[in-house]
């Protein structure tokens, strides 16, 4: 990797990286089983360039905001180093969200230009769009795209070079929109040092380099991904792979095509993967399965203290090739990390790397170093960041993490009042609730107003409780304290509900089995965590980009459709 110390920007960083990289291949880009594009660094360098000459023409120049509203593919990558090399500030618009929720944050930060691909530009009024400026890629020929331009003809062509546009460490990079589980969206602002230091500590512990192939299959936009599937790996020399379609046997086939090292996940796809493995052992039948599970005990022994990858693909041989026989590691983080789940790939040889952050907070404050792994935790302070636990539970010591670094943001673009409350004296209030250990690893307990206190006084966070249901037949499940969704509950009738969705509910038979599994699961919990209630719920959970549940979404959705009294009792 290429280190930050000596530059000022992002910018300046990933120019010189484009040349000093130039013969390797920096983005790939496959379309279902087939190729669709693959670039060099030189021909990445080069496209950039054309795109920030449209930018320039455009009137784009230091601290303009240019939109990038694209899905998985390797034009998003382009356009943010063009962005980057004319001193703009990018912001990421999630192309899932509504066109209601993307024209909302349009609004908000007034673009000087939007960059975009066809299938999200047809959901626009054009005429309404509140940017003088489109890019827009893949319009299909004899289709007019009004007053926008053609991705393909900006391209085109020689010309002049652009402009390069240099910019300070201090001034801002970005302009993310920040919803976490809360649901109202605020335009974080990101500066240069922010992400120069997240690669310069993020690469001490996982550095990449010329070899690896990084396969990006959280979207672009999403703060994980922007650093480790855009920053880290074309600052290292790295190949990203992209996949345009998500479905599991396009991404196998992508993992084994292009022997992929690295990945970023959400635990929901963490638990696909595990689900995917156990049911091929099941087809082989029990005498696999035994097979399988002895190996596994074997490869953890020998892998306690540290990763051996070697010795692990030898003993576990299918399983690896299953992800492409050369999988290094798997970052993870975006929600609470099953602890279980986490541990059960690293006994396969296939770590898991959990960490924790916030948008606020430029992405990463916490990692797991892997000396030893810890599946418990979500890892030590990066270096340079400081943690400390603010109102303390005197038994537990369960407090608010709040957290001081050079990578917290900016502020909220246009919320002074609301960066007073968030950033205090220099601290970042993270809104989660944890405690840190002897050694110095942070545990994390949910957020402060999803929980209750008990008549005994003891905390309980619902998050923490949701592993006690996994696995239940049914599609999606959360639990909430009940004052939290109800307001105004008296503290003696405070509770636990499970928000479940499944299908056939109305069904009595089908309804009775699953309250019945509840019930039964619910028994083994500690009388102080079990649930009162279930609340069936028939559409599927708002979500963030990284699949976190929109709790406070939810809640509101259940406040305003569900009286208290449609829970249905649940005994132990």
């Amino acid at each position: 990797m290429i280190p930050p110390e000596r530059y000022e920007s992002l910018g300046e960083l990933l120019r010189d990286a484009l040349v000093q990289y130039k013969t390797e291949v920096a983005l790939i880009e496959a379309n279902r089983k087939q190729e669709a594009r693959r670039l060099t660094y030189l021909e990445l360098l080069r496209e950039s360039d054309r795109v920030a000459r449209y930018l320039e023409d455009a009137g784009v120049g230091g601290g303009d905001r240019v939109a990038i509203c694209m899905g998985n593919q390797s034009k998003w990558i382009v356009a943010a180093c063009a962005v980057f090399s004319r001193g703009g500030v990018i912001v990421p618009v999630d192309y899932k969200l509504s066109p209601a929720e993307q024209l909302a944050q349009l609004a908000h930060c007034t673009p000087r230009c939007l960059i975009t691909e066809w299938p999200v530009l047809m959901r626009y009024d054009l005429a309404a769009l509140p940017a003088p400026h489109v890019l827009v890629s893949e319009a299909p020929e004899g289709k007019s795209v009004g007053s926008a331009t053609r991705y393909e003809d900006a391209v085109l062509g020689t010309g002049p070079r652009a402009t390069f546009v240099p910019r300070k460490r201090s001034d801002q990079a970005t302009l993310v929109y920040s919803s976490g589980t809360g649901g109202v969206p605020k335009g974080c602002m990101l500066s240069h040092d922010n992400y120069l230091e997240q690669y310069r500590t993020l690469g001490q512990f996982y550095p990449l380099r010329t070899g690896h192939r990084y396969f990006s299959i959280l979207p672009t936009n999403h703060a994980i991904d922007f650093m480790s599937g855009f920053i880290g790996p074309l600052c290292s020399g790295a190949t990203v792979v992209h996949q345009r379609s998500l479905r599991p046997e396009f991404i196998n086939h992508s993992m084994e095509r292009y022997g992929i090292t690295h990945m970023a996940v959400v635990p929901l796809l963490l638990e696909a993967f595990e689900d995917r493995i156990r049911e091929r052992l099941e087809e082989r039948g029990s005498m696999a399965e035994h097979v399988f599970e002895g190996l596994r005990q074997a490869n953890a022994a020998l892998t306690l203290r540290a990763p051996r990858p070697g010795l692990s693909r030898r003993l576990l041989k299918p399983v690896h090739d299953a992800f492409g026989g050369k999988l290094e590691m798997l970052f993870c983080g975006g929600a609470f990390v099953d602890a279980t789940r986490a541990q059960f790939f690293y006994d396969l040889g296939i770590p898991v790397v959990i960490g924790y952050g916030l948008t606020e907070a430029g992405t990463v404050l916490t990692v797991n170093d892997l000396a030893p792994f810890r599946a418990d935790s979500v890892g030590r302070p990066l270096d340079g960041v400081t943690l400390e636990i603010r109102n303390p539970h005197p038994v537990t010591g369960v407090g608010e993490v709040w957290a001081k670094s050079r990578t917290v943001m900016l502020g909220y673009m246009g919320e002074p009042e609301l960066t007073a409350e968030t950033i205090v004296d220099g601290w970042l209030r993270t809104g989660d609730l944890g405690y840190l250990d002897p050694s110095g690893q942070l545990h994390l307990r949910g957020r402060s107003k999803n929980m209750i206190v008990t008549p005994g006084g003891k905390n309980v966070y619902p998050e923490d409780i949701e592993s006690a249901f996994a696995g239940l037949d049914c599609e999606e499940l959360a639990v909430f304290a009940t004052g939290y969704v109800w307001p105004g509950v008296a503290l003696t009738e405070e509770g636990l509900i499970v928000v479940v969705r499944a299908e056939k509910l109305d069904d009595d038979q089908t309804r009775n089995a699953l309250l019945e599994a509840i019930r039964v699961r619910n028994g083994r919990l500690p009388d102080y965590k079990r649930i009162s209630g279930v609340l069936p719920f028939a559409d599927e959970f708002p979500r963030t980009a990284s699949m976190k549940i929109k709790r406070a979404v939810l809640a509101d959705t259940l406040r305003e459709h569900w009286p208290r009294g449609a829970i249905l009792r649940v005994g132990a």
